[in-house]
């Protein structure tokens, strides 16, 4: 579990041109990750 003030681990998720993105690709930037469930489905 992260504490407040901890650095995110490392991971890599795919954007919406399903494409991999790590977060090491922002290295020394702000990020916002925003992302919800189902997104695109019914229901």
């Amino acid at each position: 579990m992260l504490k407040l003030g901890d650095k995110a681990p490392d991971f890599i998720l795919k954007n919406t041109d399903d494409k991999d993105v790590k977060l090491a690709d922002f290295y020394g930037k702000k990020v916002i990750l925003w992302f919800y469930p189902k997104a695109s489905t019914p229901g």
